[in-house]
């Protein structure tokens, strides 16, 4: 890491760090939510299949669609706004806000 003007402690860190991270965690959140794998880990396969559990989990994956949905729109307008993208400071709070709430999705 090196030092960087305009940065609140000096240190600057790669905004494609962060956006990596948030790409990869949006891909899981959809894998999980709506690929199945989240339904098949937690409840099963095929004739071992729970419908109780895939209920809950349907329900699980309603309530986090919104979150997921802030998400994005944290992330993308992080690199969209001209305001948010020339701050550094700004561009690397968004992105942290993004990872977090997909965490939460």
């Amino acid at each position: 890491m090196q030092a960087m003007p305009g940065r609140a402690n000096g240190w600057w860190i790669s905004p494609a760090i962060p956006t990596i991270a948030n790409c990869a965690l949006a891909a899981l959140w959809f894998f999980s939510a709506l690929g199945g794998w989240g339904d098949a880990a937690f409840c099963g396969q095929d004739d071992r299949h729970d419908p109780g559990c895939g209920a809950g989990f349907d329900d699980a994956v309603r309530l986090s669609s919104p979150v997921a949905v802030l998400a994005a729109a944290v992330a993308v307008s992080a690199w969209a706004l001209h305001g948010i993208q020339r701050r550094p400071g700004r561009l690397d709070a968004f992105l942290t806000v993004a990872a977090f709430v997909w965490v939460l999705a």
